[in-house]
């Protein structure tokens, strides 16, 4: 599979795009689905590989965001990895960003057997697609990456 768009029913994944549209006014509408199906990659990846605490772009943390605010879709998605990914966000700190952990993510996601939006996984300080998402990730090991709930992996 190399896209997203598959993984979400087609109301609902307008529903998480109009939630992107709805913080970043003025956004294009292709770049707001863009963002949003780069986040679900992004959410499958990590349920594929709950112990490697993948961190996404700013960017695409902004879709992530849009979908956890869409919790029984979220949740749905997440059942249907077999894994709830937990994020913990905390405040930005450009000076934790480690472009190698982007780098790693990217290629987790190619390696889970989708195509990455190169353009969308841009340094937090890269302002080139404004967006409203104001978080940072920890290193692996920290606890502000996405994580996989691995003592349950049935429905939550």
């Amino acid at each position: 599979m190399s896209d997203a768009t598959g993984l979400l029913v087609a109301k609902d994944r307008a529903g998480v795009i109009g939630t992107v549209l709805g913080n970043n006014p003025g956004m294009a509408e292709n770049i707001a689905e863009r963002i949003v199906d780069e986040a679900v990659k992004f959410t499958a990846t990590c349920a594929k590989n709950p112990r490697d605490r993948l961190r996404p772009s700013r960017v695409v943390d902004e879709g992530w965001h849009a979908l956890i605010l869409h919790t029984r879709v979220y949740k749905e998605l997440c059942d249907d990895f077999g894994i709830f990914v937990h994020h913990v966000p905390e405040p930005p700190d450009p000076s934790r960003h480690n472009a190698g952990e982007l780098t790693r993510t990217r290629e987790m996601i190619r390696k889970a057997g989708f195509t990455v939006d190169g353009a969308l996984w841009l340094a937090p300080t890269d302002e080139s697609i404004p967006v409203a998402a104001n978080c940072e990730h920890s290193e692996p090991g920290g606890e502000g990456t996405c994580t996989g709930d691995c003592s349950n992996t049935g429905p939550n």
